[in-house]
């Protein structure tokens, strides 16, 4: 399926630039003591786990349904997900005690133009990784792909505010660095509870939006025939929904027609709506004058 070779692209991508970024950023970072240097390769390293978690959790989804998983393994992108998040959060705690505590204490944080270089560097491979990423994002609703996409974007972001540091070390404020320091670490705290919450709902099997929803009301008024819509539920498949619900339709036609009603209005709603991975609709008459 072509969703799951473009992401393992992205993912395959992903590892090798943040691997590239991680070695130089490591390598000026520590030769001229900027924290905020530091902090952004110890973010590239949660991007390379982040890429490979994405590329795990790709791999597992693609595996079609089977006996003992009858609807699949699409989940395995929100397990994955949640992993990414709970590890950012926990190098977002440590890089934002190592940048506080630098704000406070000596720092001898020099300046370098390679810290210019790298961080030039770092903003050009992380805007194309950000475009490359969001399209596919946009284009298959992926949540593994989406964080990652996130992700890129921040660091470009993140990355622009070393820079400044970096070159505010010019005027001897080294205080800086160490602000910006913890801003990136907060920055990858909070965007990594917004992933683990995005996961968190689907795996507690969080109802279909209203959207949606609304969307799957309209196409069963088009049916004149259904008088009445009862016990309408959802359960997420993936990154899509199975959907049931039961509807009326008039007790004097046949076992037949009646359920030729439902049929071609499940075929109806699995053709429409991309979001939809099965509807499964129970039929009840009812007495009509």
């Amino acid at each position: 399926m072509e969703r799951f070779k473009s992401v393992k692209r992205a993912s395959i991508l992903g590892i090798i630039g943040n691997l590239f970024l991680l070695i130089i950023k490591s390598l000026v970072g520590f030769i001229t003591s900027s924290q905020a240097m530091i902090a952004d390769a110890f973010n590239s390293a949660g991007d390379i786990i982040s890429s490979a978690m994405t590329f795990v959790g790709n791999k597992i989804a693609s595996v079609p349904s089977d006996d003992d998983h009858n609807l699949g393994h699409g989940k395995a992108e929100y397990i994955y997900s949640m992993f990414i998040s709970i590890i950012m959060i926990l190098m977002g705690v440590g890089i934002f005690k190592d940048a506080f505590n630098s704000i406070f204490y000596h720092n001898n944080l020099s300046f370098s133009i390679w810290l210019i270089v790298v961080c030039i560097v770092t903003i050009s491979v992380k805007f194309f990784l950000y475009i490359y990423t969001n399209k596919l994002a946009k284009k298959y609703n992926n949540l593994l792909i989406k964080a990652n996409s996130k992700d890129h974007r921040n660091d470009c972001l993140i990355t622009f505010g070393t820079l400044i540091s970096s070159i505010l070390t010019l005027s001897k404020i080294y205080w800086a660095d160490g602000i910006i320091g913890s801003i990136i670490a907060v920055w990858m705290i909070i965007t990594s509870i917004k992933i683990f919450k995005e996961s968190y709902d689907v795996l507690m099997d969080k109802s279909i939006s209203e959207e949606t929803k609304n969307k799957v009301y309209e196409i069963i008024k088009k049916h004149s025939e259904i008088k009445k819509v009862i016990h309408f539920n959802s359960t997420p498949v993936g990154y899509k929904y199975q959907i049931s619900f039961t509807i009326y339709v008039d007790g004097n036609l046949s076992t037949f027609e009646s359920h030729k009603i439902a049929d071609d209005l499940e075929k109806e709603i699995d053709k429409k709506l991309d979001e939809i991975y099965l509807t499964v609709i129970h039929v009840n008459p009812i007495e009509v004058e």
